[in-house]
């Protein structure tokens, strides 16, 4: 199974709830020029959600953000994997990091319709190393 992993980074901005919040911050992120490599929204509770952008460059990212006034927390770390849409592809992601004993706490992952994935994994911040080394980078 033929995949590439990279280390990437993400910022996050909580947000109510509401129609339009995850356009409006996309559509600044455009305005601004920063290209995402991946985009996730998760439930916080009744009445917020958290928006996670992981951008191209996140020296570009940090100091747009700045100048808009935009307040992102991050960078954090992350690992985005690409591939080949193969039956198994994430079983032998995760199986590296079993044998690394590294826990997967939040994973997010999309096929592109075409033969191929993107899938972005969150671990420890303590564990982030060993997980960089398990799968190859």
């Amino acid at each position: 199974m033929a995949f590439r992993v990279r280390r990437v980074a993400y910022f996050y901005v909580t947000v109510n709830d509401e129609p339009g919040e995850a356009y409006r911050l996309l559509a600044q992120l455009a305005r601004l020029g920063i290209n995402l490599l991946a985009f996730t929204g998760v439930p916080t509770g009744p009445q917020r959600t958290q928006l996670s952008v992981f951008p191209e460059d996140n020296g570009r990212f940090a100091a747009a953000a700045k100048q808009a006034n935009l307040a992102a927390d991050g960078p954090h770390p992350a690992l985005l994997v690409q591939g080949d849409d193969e039956l198994g592809a994430l079983a032998g992601v995760h199986e590296r990091l079993q044998d690394a004993a590294v826990n997967v706490y939040a994973s997010h992952g999309v096929t592109d319709g075409r033969g191929a994935f993107g899938y972005v994994l969150y671990v420890r911040p303590d564990r982030f190393e060993h997980a960089a080394v398990a799968l190859g980078v």
